[in-house]
């Protein structure tokens, strides 16, 4: 059974890390979920915890 996208809808991407803000992908990421293997889609949603503290620290002062 596929994975999922992550999408919320909120696509905004952040010009440093290249994350989106909502889904926390990057462009290339978001634009080829459906063309991807499970495998992938399982390793960028177990990396999406690093990403959002790097997005984080880049936000805080």
């Amino acid at each position: 059974m596929a994975i999922k996208s992550p999408c919320i809808d909120l696509c905004k991407f952040d010009g440093k890390t290249g994350f989106c803000h909502g889904c926390l992908r990057t462009r290339e990421e978001c634009r080829e979920w459906r063309k991807m293997k499970d495998y992938r889609r399982h390793q960028i949603l177990q990396d999406m915890e690093r990403r959002k503290d790097k997005l984080s620290k880049k936000v805080k002062p």
